[in-house]
């Protein structure tokens, strides 16, 4: 004799059938995402030729405002014009550049997100940051140098000297007197300093800054003697006599002060460094792809318009070729791993 069934007594038939009836549910709704999937556009496959059909990411490693951003977005509206598709600036400032590195080093090869690169993070941090997750040299395909900029070296003008060798001789003759200020630990300015003294033999206190402009305020004020400084930071205060300037770092003269010497010429033979910025996209983009960008990038860093836009920042044209300019990052980041490495230096 059968049970009589209850409402708390399912019939076994009936569950089966609809258990039967979900699975396949799930199963159709699976195979419809897998095939909408499958439908979706893979942008990585596209024709390197037909490069842009869409807007371009430029990730710059510095906040809205600043001089970078300022000739970025310059730049922006001219190579979209010439590229036939928009260039949507991104500012990821930031960890001294390596937010901005690394999103990019994670891309997708595809041109579409591109690093305008600052010589900070591509030469110097590699070394300053033990644990950085990216490499430069392995992760990044060079496309252009797009300009550059000299340091100055200037003094307070109550300091009484009037040439590198007149510092030099009285940093000689009072050991760890005198200072010289940065705009922080691991800077350019840090690093232009501890390479003036190990290039001169000299003991030159370092005074680290949160900022150009404050190790600028420190020159002025007597809290420092000396300091590298840039162009358009400190050659206001050259032409009203408030700081003296000595020379200039990089290998020749600088378009902004041409009347001032390199130290190279004055005998620190090889004695370079500059600021630079450039295009950069993830290793493995397509050639094609990498030579359109650089050739269109070249045309606008030589418009009129652009040219006096980094005039205004101090910087100067100066374009090369993918491999050149893998050449200089190379280059100078084997000379700033030796100097940090021996002057034992880190930013973390």
């Amino acid at each position: 004799m059968q049970p009589e069934r209850t409402a708390s007594t399912p019939a076994r038939p009936l569950f089966a059938a609809l258990k039967n009836a979900a699975a396949m549910a799930v199963t159709a709704t699976m195979a419809a995402a897998i095939a909408a999937l499958g439908a979706a556009p893979v942008h990585a496959a596209e024709d390197p030729s037909k490069w842009p059909t869409r807007p371009i990411r430029l990730v710059l490693p510095f906040p809205p405002g600043g001089g970078t951003d300022t000739l970025a977005r310059i730049m922006a509206p001219k190579l979209g014009a010439l590229l036939g598709e928009p260039i949507v600036v991104d500012n990821r400032g930031g960890a001294a550049g390596n937010i901005a590195t690394d999103i990019v080093a994670k891309s997708d090869p595809d041109g579409y997100t591109v690093l305008m690169g600052f010589n900070t993070a591509l030469t110097m941090n590699p070394s300053l940051y033990r644990n950085l997750p990216f490499d430069v040299q392995r992760d990044f395909m060079p496309v252009t140098l797009l300009a550059s900029a000299e340091y100055v070296l200037v003094v307070n003008p109550n300091l009484p000297v009037h040439s590198v060798q007149d510092l030099i001789n009285l940093a000689k003759s009072k050991p760890g007197q005198l200072n010289y200020s940065s705009s922080g630990p691991g800077s350019p300015l840090h690093l232009a300093g501890e390479l003036f003294k190990a290039r001169t033999g000299t003991d030159i206190t370092h005074i680290p800054y949160k900022g150009g402009g404050p190790a600028t305020m420190g020159l002025l004020g007597g809290q420092a003697q000396l300091m590298f400084g840039s162009v358009a930071a400190v050659m206001p205060h050259v032409k009203e006599g408030k700081l003296r300037a000595l020379a200039v770092t990089g290998l020749k003269r600088s378009e902004v002060a041409p009347d001032l010497p390199t130290l190279d010429q004055l005998g620190l033979r090889g004695f370079n460094v500059t600021s630079w910025y450039g295009l950069l996209v993830p290793k493995g983009t397509p050639a094609p792809i990498v030579d359109k960008l650089a050739a269109a990038a070249q045309k606008v860093v030589q418009l009129p318009e652009v040219r006096d836009a980094m005039a205004k920042q101090g910087l100067e044209l100066s374009i090369d070729t993918p491999s050149e300019f893998a050449d200089l990052i190379k280059t100078e980041s084997a000379t700033w791993a030796d100097l940090i490495h021996k002057m034992n230096i880190h930013a973390d």
